[in-house]
């Protein structure tokens, strides 16, 4: 949810529930690799509340919105790449260790 865009939507902060810094940071990480961000950063309003405000500008080659569903899309094939190397080295170990289930 886009809570202030501005009218070129070239800058917007996100309020994503129910997370933490560890969505996060991890977004925060993506977005600055994106050159096309020209500032993101993140902030938790207080530490019992299960939500994250994240502040994205880009250059003004791509919008906000478009430049955290980037980032958005980046985290899930980096986990989907890990979860999937993680299973192949569990399977592996287990066939040379004669280990079951």
């Amino acid at each position: 949810m886009a809570q202030d865009a501005s009218p070129d939507f070239f800058g917007a902060t996100f309020a994503i529930e129910d997370e933490d810094h560890t969505l996060a940071n991890t977004l925060r990480l993506f977005l600055n690799k994106n050159p096309r961000v020209y500032f993101v950063g993140y902030s938790m309003p207080h530490p019992t509340e299960e939500i994250v405000n994240i502040r994205v500008q880009t250059t003004g080659e791509v919008s906000a919105h478009q430049a955290l569903r980037d980032a958005c899309e980046d985290v899930k094939d980096v986990a989907q790449h890990i979860a999937s190397t993680f299973q192949s080295a569990v399977a592996e170990f287990r066939a040379q260790n004669l280990v079951t289930k």
